[in-house]
């Protein structure tokens, strides 16, 4: 079973950025988080039996673009509460994603009892464009 875990298709998580708009600057708290939180299901035939695999999101390793990552159970929250949160460091382009770890999983046999399958899988996100930007100052008058 722990086979027709790791083949199946787990969704990827989405990956929001705050400030939204594909822009932040350097120096400050840039915001990650995604919704995918929920145990996920899928239905398969195995030799002739109506079999159900659940998982759910356990971990999320998230890829800042700038040789930084980190992994949290944590799927991050929106602002104002950097629960998830990175500071670049330098201006510039990276690509920036949320890998997601689907674990504490089990399977059913015809509607049967649930069976836990010892095993978890890492789904790659999808990357996503980031431009790191510099604000300036500028003294305007009225």
């Amino acid at each position: 079973m722990i086979a027709t875990f790791q083949q199946l298709k787990w969704s990827p998580s989405d990956l929001t950025v705050q400030p939204p708009g594909g822009k932040t600057l350097v120096n400050l708290d840039t915001n990650f988080f995604t919704t995918n939180t929920d145990a996920k299901s899928i239905p398969v035939k195995l030799q002739g039996q109506s079999v159900v695999v659940t998982a759910r999101p356990i971990a999320y390793r998230w890829n800042f673009g700038d040789d930084i990552s980190i992994t949290t159970t944590s799927p991050g929250s929106p602002y104002p509460d950097l629960d998830v949160a990175h500071t670049y460091e330098q201006t510039g382009e990276v690509a920036v994603s949320v890998d997601t770890q689907y674990g504490d999983a089990s399977f059913t046999v015809n509607g049967g009892p649930p069976e836990p399958i010892p095993s978890t899988i890492w789904v790659a996100g999808a990357s996503q464009d980031l431009e790191i930007v510099e604000a300036l100052p500028q003294l305007v008058i009225r």
